[in-house]
């Protein structure tokens, strides 16, 4: 007989407990357990940015404890994320709402994140708190790291670019935060400049020279601070660079860093996450290990005097043509500061630095006209070759490829690569839901929080053993 559900009116009074109706091997339950020391002193961070007199205002805690619930479960607008934690039981058991507790308005949180919690660095603070709690639990040994990027799209249209020339802004556009930062960025950069030139010298005294990176082609009129890219083989687009530090045992990230998405910035960021890592947290690694991208000259010397072993692949600027000597075939004499052609004859060098970078060497043309290795060598009237300024650096790198302690780093980095493939199909992040680069670093920053978080969930806190079910 079928049976038919027929109830006229419903009961009166329930017993209901919120907490029993999670299970005890549901994510948010395992992470709680992080989350609240965590959170433990959010109140007395915040407090100088809250009135002594006034209405009581939202918790942050709970505004917070609903933006690890939304890039978690990749739930990143805010309206949205209102009305899941009002129907969902363990998000509000997770943010601390009872069943008639009334849920926040999604206009709070745009209040507080370009308010209170931005200008108190507080995310910044949670971040390096989890960090820290990964260091006590054992989760970051601190040998080797890993670093990458990878490309964030901005919430900005990729048909509505214009050359830095047809821009021409607008009182309301100026009134926009995104615009305005942006803006204020170029000035300051304006203003340390002169500064600079007016005197002659940087900060240490030394000549400055002025910065010879090429303006952008094209920006954005409605986020101006990211980059026009077609990076990984994308379409292209506007896009912000996701930089991430990991410790490679159990790929916690250590630190996190916006870049507008350019491999310049986004490898010219490096050296900030692994400074701060090292005076905020005491962390510093042995070795680090990246992909080629990363293996230029300038970085390269830097991680030498840090006494960082960089286990990565050098950037061969200048490949050697089809059927024309290699540089390989040229002998440096650093003795005499001249390279050794194959018939012999000298290449010397002035000493001037070009591009910041490199020191030109040349052969004499009647040199190169007698010879008969001419056609070999060079189309030109003589030989030139471009030495970086940091070559014994690389060929330190160069040296190190093919070992064995090199070859496990490289396996090793694939670990970051899969933070970011996590990132982006378990917590569906792809696109930019803020813009500016405070926006991005905003969002970057909540994302490796719940990233770390669920490390510290997934490998410390064991899900209880289930009885068998008996029939």
């Amino acid at each position: 007989m079928m049976g038919r559900q027929d109830r006229d009116q419903g009961q009166l009074f329930y017993e209901f407990s919120l907490d029993e109706m999670i299970p005890a091997d549901h994510l948010l339950r395992r992470i709680n357990v992080f989350a609240t020391a965590v959170l433990a002193d959010l109140h007395e961070q915040l407090k100088a940015f809250y009135s002594d007199i006034g209405r009581p205002s939202v918790d942050p805690e709970l505004m917070i404890r609903m933006l690890l619930v939304g890039y978690c479960y990749g739930i990143r607008h805010e309206r949205r994320l209102c009305q899941e934690v009002a129907l969902h039981l363990a998000y509000r058991w997770f943010c601390r709402l009872d069943l008639d507790d009334k849920v926040p308005h999604h206009s709070t949180f745009s209040v507080n994140r370009l308010g209170r919690f931005r200008e108190s660095e507080i995310l910044r603070h949670i971040f390096e708190r989890v960090v820290a709690a990964c260091m006590v639990a054992g989760l970051v040994k601190g040998e080797g790291f890993a670093v990458d990027a990878s490309v964030m799209e901005a919430n900005a249209s990729r048909y509505h670019g214009k050359a830095p020339d047809e821009l021409d802004w607008t009182d309301a556009q100026r009134q926009k935060r995104a615009v305005a930062e942006y803006l204020a960025g170029l000035e300051a950069e304006t203003q340390d400049q002169e500064g600079k030139d007016s005197c002659g010298s940087g900060s240490d005294g030394q000549p400055t020279a002025k910065p010879d990176r090429k303006p952008p082609k094209v920006i954005s009129p409605s986020d101006p601070s990211s980059a026009w890219t077609a990076k990984a083989n994308k379409r292209v687009q506007f896009g912000y660079g996701l930089n991430y530090l990991i410790d490679v045992e159990h790929a916690v990230i250590v630190d996190v860093e916006a870049t507008p998405a350019r491999t310049y910035d986004e490898v010219a960021s490096t050296k900030t996450m692994i400074e701060r890592t090292e005076q905020r947290l005491d962390l510093k690694p042995d070795w680090l290990t990246a992909d080629t991208a990363y293996g230029t000259g300038k970085l390269l010397a830097w991680l030498l005097g840090k006494s960082i072993t960089p286990h990565i692949p050098v950037w061969e600027r200048y490949p050697s043509s089809d059927g024309m000597f290699s540089r390989s075939e040229f002998t440096y004499d650093a003795q005499r500061d001249v390279y050794i052609c194959p018939n012999g004859k000298l290449l010397r060098t002035s000493g001037t630095v070009h591009d910041s970078r490199v020191r030109n060497y040349l052969s004499q043309p009647q040199d190169c006209r007698a010879c008969t290795l001419k056609q070999r060598c060079t189309r030109a009237p003589f030989k030139k070759i471009a030495r970086d300024i940091n070559e014994d650096a690389r060929n330190h790198a160069r040296s190190l490829k093919g070992t064995p302690e090199f070859e496990r780093s490289s396996n090793a980095r694939k670990k970051v690569e899969m933070r970011f493939a996590h990132l982006k199909v378990q917590h569906g992040f792809e696109r930019m839901r803020l813009r500016g680069l405070t926006g991005a670093r905003d969002e970057f920053h909540l994302a490796a929080i719940v990233q770390n978080l669920k490390t510290l969930a997934l490998r410390l806190v064991s899900p209880p053993t289930r009885e068998p079910v008996r029939r």
